[in-house]
């Protein structure tokens, strides 16, 4: 997708897990150091970060701006990272997938590479809780009524539509102490996406397995397509459903070949 659209993705060579969103509650200033470890990679090869993950991206995020702002945390910081040979500058930005194709390749660049429209389609958009908070550490979009995710639907053809609970968890943080109530959250919010839409588009691979996954091991049948975004959007920028391994996510896809 981001081939289609001029955007050179570059791999971080030596990257690691950003940290996730738990550690700071375990270990305040490890979580900081293993988020900092991978900024400073970027900051080696001069590159701003784009995450795939919602929760990556609130806690480098984050990192990246604590850091910048407090000294005293950021020498704390460096002092690990210095056994690695590693410091910490605060020299680039951090940014989602969905942030990048808003801010920096643009809605009008992007209504102009489509290619195949999506008529008919209608689309329940799942922003997820990290994308968007919080808010005075994102700063992307509005939390309470966010539309760029949506936009970037409405592109290509297919319409985001208002749901009830579009803005809910999907619940995956419940899994590791309450499996069968974070299963029950996340059919709650897929049930009330059958009633209005078609399928449900992700910005985040944690939330796109939670609603596959509880639809696959619960006992009634859903079956509501769940697709992530680089995949709807690259289908209308000319890429085929294999390219964009449609036929590897766990519930059909094929329906939205018909809306094509």
């Amino acid at each position: 997708m981001a081939e289609a659209l001029g955007v050179e993705l570059v791999d971080m060579k030596g990257s690691g897990c950003c940290g996730t969103t738990y550690m700071e509650s375990i270990d305040h200033k490890t979580g900081l150091a293993m988020a900092a470890r991978n900024i400073c990679i970027a900051e080696e090869m001069g590159l701003d970060i784009v995450t795939l993950c919602n929760g990556c991206f609130e806690v480098l995020t984050k990192v990246n701006k604590i850091l910048k702002e407090e000294k005293k945390l950021r020498d704390e910081v460096n002092g690990v990272l210095i056994e690695l040979n590693r410091e910490f500058k605060g020299t680039v930005e951090v940014k989602h997938f969905v942030k990048m194709l808003v801010e920096d390749v643009g809605i009008d660049k992007i209504e102009g590479l489509i290619k195949r429209s999506f008529k008919g389609l209608k689309v329940a958009v799942h922003p997820g809780c990290h994308l968007l908070r919080p808010s005075d550490i994102m700063e992307f979009d509005d939390p309470e009524v966010p539309i760029f995710f949506d936009s970037l639907i409405n592109v290509t053809g297919a319409q985001s539509v208002n749901y009830p609970n579009k803005l809910e968890c999907c619940a995956a943080a419940l899994l590791a102490v309450r499996e069968e109530l974070a299963s029950k959250i996340a059919l709650e919010k897929v049930a009330t996406v059958k009633k209005y839409a078609d399928i449900m588009v992700t910005s985040c691979p944690f939330c796109y397995l939670q609603y596959e996954t509880s639809q696959i091991t619960a006992s009634e049948s859903y079956d509501v397509s769940v697709i992530h975004l680089p995949q709807l959007l690259g289908l209308a920028l000319g890429l085929n459903y294999e390219e964009l391994a449609l036929y590897e996510n766990r519930i059909d896809t094929s329906k939205i070949k018909e809306f094509l």
